[in-house]
């Protein structure tokens, strides 16, 4: 087989590499031959494989649908919790956004040409998507993504909005991914959430989704492909300003969502020992316990920090 069939040259250089090895052509000529002879079109990569898949990925699915569906048939509260990656703050000129807006024509906003990340400030949006309500609540933090940081956010969803939305409620459940920092190996995430569940008096369900699954989780594309199609080409030259795109989101199915930002510090390095885990009143689930667990019970003492 020829080497030429794998390859990445353009038709003017197989045009060129033919010519070479005594077949006088065109590129034109091979554009032709490439499409209409041998049926070839230039073609991205396709992803049609997501790797190996747990032997009970479709199970656990399931069992969240059916706890979903549970929660909200009761009138309880369901949330979906993710954060979005983290955005590049200010620069002058200011950081490129991707995605087009309506401006004269002519005149688009000018940014810089290079984004080099490193010790430039970050806007990093954690959201909560109320299923039931089909609202949304973010909290722009720009110290770490940390598991702190997450149930932080879900403590001031629920004093803000899901309290006064369910005011008698007495447990709450929560969909995540497998990994982040509301990891089902993080020991702080689950820490975190025991002293949240004893300040609330919330039984708190937490179900995530198979590892390699995070595209199936709803606050991926109900609510951050939402905010991403709102300030697509806006330059985000402040948390200010993301606060502000973020809070102007809606759709036509009627979300709505509050941001706000998060301005304390969240260190890394916080360490929830063996003995700790356990007082925080961790009740796996029958089916995949690593996975769907309930916390609650007394509050934990504090755990202690270290190096990170």
């Amino acid at each position: 087989m020829s080497p030429l069939r794998w390859t990445c040259k353009s038709t003017r250089n197989l045009a060129d590499a033919l010519t070479e090895t005594g077949h006088p052509t065109s590129s034109s000529t091979v554009a032709d031959l490439l499409v209409n002879e041998l049926r070839f079109s230039l073609q991205a990569n396709a992803k049609v494989r997501e790797g190996k898949q747990h032997p009970d990925r479709d199970r656990q699915f399931r069992h969240i649908n059916d706890l979903v569906r549970r929660f909200l048939k009761a009138g309880d509260p369901v949330i979906s919790i993710d954060t979005k990656k983290k955005e590049l703050i200010g620069g002058d000129p200011a950081y490129k956004n991707g995605g087009r807006e309506w401006q004269p024509t002519g005149s688009p906003e000018r940014v810089g040409v290079h984004d080099f990340p490193g010790e430039v400030p970050k806007a990093i949006p954690y959201g909560v998507l109320d299923l039931g309500a089909n609202a949304g609540f973010v909290s722009v933090g720009a110290d770490r993504d940390t598991a702190a940081f997450a149930v932080e956010t879900v403590r001031r969803w629920w004093s803000q909005l899901g309290r006064p939305t369910y005011p008698n409620a007495t447990r709450l459940l929560i969909t995540a991914d497998a990994g982040g920092s509301n990891s089902y190996r993080n020991r702080l995430w689950k820490f975190e959430l025991s002293k949240l569940a004893a300040a609330t008096g919330l039984a708190i369900t937490v179900c995530h989704f198979p590892p390699g699954t995070s595209k199936w989780n709803r606050v991926e594309h109900r609510l951050w492909s939402a905010v991403t199609a709102n300030w697509r080409g806006r330059p985000l030259v402040s948390h200010e300003v993301v606060v502000e795109l973020i809070g102007a989101t809606t759709t036509r199915t009627g979300l709505t969502v509050h941001a706000e930002r998060d301005t304390g510090t969240y260190p890394k390095g916080v360490t929830v020992t063996d003995e700790e885990l356990a007082a925080a009143a961790v009740k796996p689930h029958s089916f995949h316990g690593e996975w769907n667990y309930t916390v609650g019970g007394r509050r934990p003492p504090s755990p202690r920090t270290t190096d990170s």
